[in-house]
């Protein structure tokens, strides 16, 4: 049901629109640049949808630890987060402003439990201190990022008719961009999950003696994600196509970066992007996209 211009429910709704984009600018450069290449319906989904990950993200990488919260109760924080998520999604509403935030997208963009349990699952995996199998890590990349890439393509297909094969192969290329930033992640937060976390999404390696050839092979396999990912752009609805290729953009200079870097400086410096690359990036996205209108 959607609130009426300057009704009670529509104050509301933009309150937890405005929280949603206080959560990105806080926690987010690059994904808030790339979002300011959307319109301003999609730019808000989007915001939404991040802003729900990363309050989940901060409950499990620390901050709860930080508040004095035992292993148990940061268990149960992120179970009632789950919890009322699923809720606010059937009745449209949540006192959680995030989640509420979160919520009226889901309703309007489709995305329900199939896309938010498995994200949900990969979160709680993180409270678990038993070392991931190469299987586990599988999984707990398709639940803690392709299915966040899922749910924006939702966004940028709301209204937007498409067959069953696009549909597939903008999928794919959702899952493959969604793959590229966690492994992009895991690997320049190697030393941090490792040391502080004591977390290895690299099950095969010891971050201790991190090698050479090891950075290539996990490079390799990066970019070939962005290599599927880079196919399906062109069929994105022209109002995503600058900022998904913005955000495509920046993953491909992390990875070059990450390539020049020797692999042991790369296990003791986050390497990252400066600011004014990032903006190259998104201007030259919006230019060879084709714009920013639909």
């Amino acid at each position: 049901m959607s609130a009426q211009a300057g009704s009670p429910l529509a104050r509301y709704d933009a309150a937890a629109a405005a929280s949603a984009a206080v959560v990105i600018g806080r926690y987010s450069t690059s994904f808030g640049a790339a979002a300011r290449l959307l319109d301003a319906g999609s730019r808000r989904s989007i915001r939404s949808i991040y802003a729900l990950v990363r309050v989940a993200d901060e409950i499990v990488d620390g901050t709860a630890r930080e508040a004095g919260l035992s292993d148990a109760e940061i268990l149960t924080v992120l179970d009632d987060l789950e919890v009322e998520t699923e809720a606010a999604v059937q009745r449209g509403y949540s006192a959680n402003l995030v989640v509420h935030a979160f919520a009226t997208t889901a309703r309007d963009a489709g995305i329900d439990e199939r896309l938010t349990r498995p994200f949900f699952a990969s979160m709680r995996r993180d409270l678990d201190p038993s070392p991931l199998t190469a299987d586990e890590v599988r999984a707990y990349i398709h639940g803690s990022a392709e299915v966040v890439g899922l749910m924006c393509l939702a966004v940028f297909l709301m209204h937007e008719p498409v067959d069953a094969a696009r549909r597939s192969r903008l999928e794919q290329g959702a899952v493959h961009l969604g793959a590229a930033f966690q492994k992009i992640n895991f690997l320049r937060d190697l030393a941090v999950d490792w040391r502080t976390l004591g977390r290895n999404y690299f099950p095969w390696l010891d971050p201790e003696r991190f090698t050479e050839a090891e950075k290539s092979r996990i490079l390799d396999d990066i970019e070939l994600d962005l290599d599927l990912a880079a196919r399906s752009i062109p069929e994105l609805p022209r109002r995503a196509r600058a900022a998904v290729a913005a955000v495509h953009g920046l993953f491909a200079r992390l990875a070059t970066r990450c390539r020049a870097t020797p692999a042991d400086r790369l296990i003791a410096t986050r390497i990252r992007v400066p600011d004014g690359e990032k903006l190259v990036i998104a201007v030259r996205s919006a230019i060879t996209a084709g714009g920013l209108g639909r």
